[in-house]
């Protein structure tokens, strides 16, 4: 049996009224199957009169959103649950890309059929919410026990060739080996440069998730090798490492993986791997700091060079970049540096932001300056003698400014 949100019976027994069968379906019976967290709630609807018919149902219980309706998908918000309801359809190849199909929604497709689109036996599993019978016509709960990941058809694999980059990342997610003959269809897709079609940001997307939602990504990057493509470097064992000390911020995770798989490469070599994966300047402008001073990390780092540091990078994050590098390289156990910093840009309250300017453009202002080159001088001359200990507080930085305005003027 399959668990799932009790307040989606209300809804199902809606739909049974019109005859509907509710089936469960994708990454969340995956999911539940296997026992991991799962966010993401597909429902699949048969037997019901048209797309029309099941928005009208849903409405009654939340807001619904039907921006994907060319695909037979609405999407219901219910409370703190976000659920994708869809009607069967067939996928039919009609262009290039991940996007290049045409769709024939058939609400009286049989779940074999409907299911055969589908990537993996693993995720082409159902569960009838009625009978509460488990749906599985490709053994995809066989192939989860074995722990292999294969093909549902492969003539419909090669259609989309974003599936390569799934198959890399469900087997380092889940911990799978490839069949041989997925594996050959992955090599030949690659060889045959059809991810070529494939917009950056998506491909991005996909490597997120095998960066994110792996224990071990190095796995999933090992068959990105063996398949071909240019999306591989020796440092995907300290992306591991990071793996183990992610953070809550989703943009931070990303940008210590991207550290971590270019921590030894040059500025140039660096832009170009990360380039070729998005064209987000943020997360470039924050990864090149932490390239720059992943080694920085030393034991008789004084409070001036930390502070320092601090301007430059967040000290948490390259912290975490120096710990997986030092694990990395089997020198975890002389790593007392890193422990010694954290402690002491903790108590300078700099670990995850730089020190704050006691003096500031207002205060210099009051003194009848005038932005210019001079003004922005000053706050920099202001701000180095804060970070060497000349002064502590807002009174000491006024009494800095003042006889710096004496003996300058």
């Amino acid at each position: 049996m399959i668990d799932y949100p009790k307040q989606l019976n209300k809804i199902f027994d809606k739909l049974s009224k019109y005859n509907a069968k509710a089936v469960l379906v994708g990454g969340y019976v995956r999911d539940q199957l296997t026992n991991t967290e799962s966010k993401d709630v597909d429902i699949e609807v048969y037997n019901i009169s048209s797309f029309e018919k099941l928005e009208e149902i849903l409405r009654e219980f939340g807001d619904v959103n039907s921006v994907g309706k060319s695909f037979g998908v609405c999407k219901l918000q219910l409370k703190n649950l976000e659920i994708d309801f869809s009607l069967p359809r067939i996928d039919s190849k009609a262009g290039s890309g991940h996007r290049g199909f045409e769709v024939a929604v058939n609400p009286d497709l049989d779940f074999k059929t409907a299911a055969s689109r589908r990537d993996f036996t693993i995720n082409a599993i159902g569960y009838d919410v009625k009978y509460k019978k488990i749906l599985d016509p490709f053994d995809g709960i066989k192939d989860l026990k074995s722990k292999i990941l294969r093909a549902v058809d492969k003539d419909k694999f090669i259609d989309d060739p974003l599936r390569v980059l799934r198959a890399a990342q469900f087997c380092a997610r889940f911990g799978l080996k490839i069949d041989k003959k997925l594996l050959t269809l992955c090599k030949n897709m690659v060889s045959n440069n059809l991810l070529d079609e494939l917009p950056k940001e998506r491909i991005f997307e996909e490597i997120k998730k095998l960066l994110l939602k792996s224990k071990k990504p190095s796995i999933g990057f090992e068959l990105l090798k063996e398949f071909g493509t240019n999306f591989y470097t020796k440092n995907i064992y300290v992306a591991d490492e990071i793996s183990k000390q992610l953070t809550n911020n989703t943009n931070t995770n990303i940008i210590l993986m991207l550290a971590a798989l270019c921590y030894d490469y040059t500025p140039e070599n660096t832009t170009l791997f990360i380039q070729n994966l998005t064209n987000e300047k943020e997360l470039l402008a924050r990864v090149l700091p932490l390239i720059k001073n992943h080694d920085k990390i030393e034991v008789h780092l004084n409070n001036y060079k930390l502070y320092k540091l601090a301007t430059e990078v967040k000290i948490e994050e390259l912290l975490i970049l120096s710990r997986a590098i030092y694990v990395y390289k089997n020198c975890s156990e002389i790593y007392e540096a890193g422990e010694k910093i954290y402690k002491k840009a903790k108590e300078l309250n700099i670990l995850k932001e730089k020190l704050a300017p006691l003096l500031r453009g207002e205060n210099i202002l009051s003194y009848g300056i005038e932005p210019s080159p001079k003004f922005s001088e000053i706050l920099n001359l202001a701000y180095e003698a804060q970070m060497s200990g000349k002064f502590h507080s807002g009174e000491e930085a006024q009494a800095w400014l003042m006889n710096y305005l004496n003996t300058h003027s």
